[in-house]
């Protein structure tokens, strides 16, 4: 087994690879160097990125690559399939909460003055993509944050490219994609931390995604108001539930990451609700008040003495 750590998308990157044959090791060195690639495609905080020129088109189609395609018609599956509550047309909204550069830059500064309730977002279905000339149209008012869509991607991505060569594991700051079961068959296990530190449940996966989605980790203060990185599209400000974090086991990875958005936005009654209507899913939920909360498919993804 191979393991290659790394920093890109502003996060930790863990790839792992379940052979030791030379060119699966060649294989997993080229890792950074797509993620590299894809960051300078997917950032909003590189100028230069083609994302950000497509938010600078105004309104004029713009011709998108295939990396920025690909992830653009992802984002726009989630919000169809969340009904809009996990919507790329968010960027606006972020910066005016504060969120106007890289977390590790934000630090404790936000941006001041006085915010105008409700705090518009754009409206994803008047985004237009034509399939044919593979060109994408923003209306005015809308310019997109692909964030957590793109970091989970770029883990399946990822993790389909290594699984040319084995069974591979890719985990891009917590949306964690698995090819398929380890070479002797057995599931990878996947521990879940509460915002402690300490690991609360270890998942069994042999195939599919998990993603975390939580208030515990990016956040920061405006003025005298506390902000995170979760909105809620209806309000435009931090979802604010009593959901702390949110794990969902899904069979892809954006399926995953927004299905863990969606259950911190809605809060645990109804974010649980909302996966045990969705069959392909299973949920761990961290409350503010210390509760853990499981939905009834995630037993069967739980390590036991058995296993």
């Amino acid at each position: 087994m191979q393991t290659l750590n790394f920093q890109a998308m502003h996060c930790k990157i863990t790839a792992v690879i379940d052979r030791d044959e030379h060119r699966a090791a060649e294989q997993i060195a080229q890792v950074p160097i797509w993620f590299a690639k894809w960051e300078n495609c997917l950032s909003r905080f590189l100028p230069d990125s083609e994302l950000c020129r497509l938010n600078r088109s105004h309104g004029i189609p713009f011709a998108a690559g295939e990396v920025l395609w690909e992830t653009v018609q992802t984002a726009l599956y989630a919000a169809r399939w969340t009904e809009g509550l996990v919507t790329p047309t968010v960027l606006g909204a972020l910066e005016t909460i504060g969120y106007d550069r890289s977390f590790e830059t934000i630090g404790a500064r936000g941006r001041t003055g006085q915010i105008t309730l409700p705090i518009p977002v754009g409206n994803w279905q008047e985004i237009v993509c034509d399939l044919n000339l593979k060109t994408i149209w923003l209306p005015a008012n809308s310019r997109l944050d692909l964030g957590g869509i793109a970091k989970g991607w770029a883990a399946g991505e990822a993790a389909r490219r290594l699984s040319v060569y084995g069974p591979a594991l890719v985990d891009a700051g917590g949306d964690i994609a698995v090819s398929g079961p380890r070479l002797d068959g057995s599931p990878w296990p996947i521990g879940v931390a509460d915002p402690s530190g300490s690991i609360v449940e270890t998942l069994m996966l042999t195939g599919g995604a998990v993603a975390t989605s939580g208030r515990d980790y990016r956040f920061w203060r405006q003025d005298s108001t506390h902000r995170h990185h979760i909105l809620d599209p209806r309000t435009g400000q931090p979802a604010m539930t009593d959901v702390l974090t949110a794990t969902v086991i899904a069979p892809s990875t954006w399926e995953a990451e927004a299905a863990a958005k969606v259950v911190l936005i809605l809060g645990s009654r109804d974010g649980l609700r909302w996966l045990e209507e969705r069959p392909g899913l299973a949920g761990l939920v961290i409350c503010e008040d210390g509760r853990f909360l499981r939905s009834e498919r995630l037993g069967s993804h739980l390590w036991s003495d058995g296993q």
